[in-house]
């Protein structure tokens, strides 16, 4: 990232309310609304940079109200600062950000945010391309939730009529209930790709019995996404060596919430895929585990909690400047009403394309 000189004249964080088109269930828990906390920089020269920490309680453990009061502080440490080297400023402050990634990433990435703005460039050309050169343009998966066969279905229809071909399906509560949504969805969308997201929820006994029965019904997933607790790296590591050559990903996403964590995936080869998501590692460190998983032959995916159009759109620029992901899930602005729903570079099919990108992120939420 290049050197750029500008004076924060001021910062505010500050939390963010939008209402959801349906509940996200997945099998650990749910939002009913998007609760999250957004950061503001001020320029002295009048740019504004801005950051979004989305908090996922039922997954991280982290809390809005300590998210709020994290930001707070790193706001008021960065009033009438000079920054001259933005990840500098943002290594400096990752230590107090220890237990709360999510705060972590906002800053980062309203610091980032503002040096794009005030260098007049998009938010990717700060990300030095690991695949060769950026790629602009892309398209997301869509999230088919935890509920009834009825409504997996009606979801499958309805965005597989808006041109998705690629559907992540939620699954882990209910075996026999999941058998039949994957079923239902591969129905409804015959030459869909398929991504099961287990959250969690089997053992790698029972995960790999279900899929033997997914097999059997013609829905053979591409990729395998968190199937068995975080820390149970010995069932990640058998499912992965008993998937070798069916065509099936095992793609570690809770389990890998760091680079430390991510070397043990690579080292141990407990997983062929890993999903890094900014609000469990932060933005500069999801660099350095998308750069070592590349350099190991691991497939990468990019995800996001429930996170608003102005996370999401920045999470499309590291995808565009880095130029290195097999899978993008960046779909949770479809679930949102209102503003924050909408991202300048996504279309209604799913598609992102930054080719006439503007600085910085693009998105400028309104203050409460």
């Amino acid at each position: 990232m290049e050197k750029v000189s500008f004076v924060i004249d001021d910062a505010l964080a500050f939390i963010v309310r939008a209402p959801l088109v349906t509940p996200f269930r997945i099998s650990t828990g749910q939002h009913d609304e998007l609760e999250n906390v957004f950061i503001r920089l001020h320029a002295s020269d009048g740019a504004c940079g801005f950051g979004e920490a989305a908090v996922a309680t039922h997954i991280t453990g982290e809390t809005v109200a300590e998210t709020l009061e994290n930001l707070q502080s790193a706001a008021s440490a960065l009033r009438g600062r000079r920054i001259t080297d933005p990840a500098a400023v943002c290594r400096e402050f990752a230590p107090a950000f220890a237990d709360n990634h999510a705060a972590l990433a906002a800053l980062e990435m309203a610091l980032l945010d503002l040096s794009s703005r005030v260098q007049g460039i998009p938010l990717y050309r700060l990300f030095t391309p690991i695949a060769g050169q950026p790629r602009l343009t892309f398209k997301t998966d869509i999230t088919v939730v935890i509920g009834s066969v009825e409504e997996a279905r009606a979801t499958a229809r309805r965005f597989a009529q808006r041109g998705f071909d690629s559907f992540k399906i939620k699954i882990g509560k209910d075996e026999e209930q999941d058998l039949q949504r994957v079923l239902a969805v591969r129905e409804m969308a015959p030459g869909c790709t398929l991504i099961l997201d287990a959250n969690m929820g089997f053992s790698a006994q029972r995960m790999l019995a279900f899929l033997d029965r997914l097999d059997a019904g013609g829905a053979r997933p591409l990729l395998l996404e968190q199937p068995v607790p975080k820390q149970d790296w010995e069932g990640l590591a058998a499912i992965t060596a008993a998937l070798e050559g069916s065509g099936t990903l095992v793609c570690a996403d809770e389990s890998v919430g760091s680079l430390a964590s991510a070397r043990r995936a690579v080292e141990t080869n407990a997983v062929s895929a890993i999903n890094i998501k900014f609000m469990k590692s932060g933005i500069l460190e999801g660099v350095e585990i998308a750069r070592l998983a590349a350099a190991n032959g691991k497939r990468l995916m990019l995800g996001a909690m429930m996170e608003s159009a102005l996370a999401i759109t920045a999470s499309a620029h590291f995808a565009a400047g880095l130029g290195c992901f097999d899978f993008i899930d960046l779909d949770t602005t479809f679930f949102l009403k209102g503003d924050l729903s909408r991202s300048p570079y996504l279309d209604d099919s799913g598609r992102f394309d930054l080719t006439g990108a503007g600085s910085g992120i693009g998105v400028v939420p309104e203050l409460p």
